[in-house]
């Protein structure tokens, strides 16, 4: 069986509208970036890009688990020993 490799004529760059509105917020990360590397699509291939165009709205109504919105520390490495 050969390697199907879609032509760059054939691939169709779709826009997806997701509603973030009471998702989690891991959950729904998944799901955009199932859309955006393509694997919703029958012509997915991991080394071609297939993926489409997503817009998110209604972030600010994202649901946080736990405790992450009061407790998450976010940390900034430059890749140098001096910090």
């Amino acid at each position: 069986m050969k390697t199907f490799v879609p032509k760059e004529a054939d691939i169709k760059r779709d826009w997806f509208v997701v509603d973030a509105d009471g998702k989690t917020a891991g959950r729904l990360a998944v799901v955009i970036a199932n859309v955006l590397r393509g694997r919703n699509k029958p012509t997915y291939t991991p080394h071609v890009d297939t993926g489409a165009f997503v817009v998110v709205v209604n972030v600010e109504k994202i649901k946080l688990t736990g405790n992450k919105e009061e407790k998450k520390i976010y940390q900034d490495y430059s890749g140098y020993s001096s910090g």
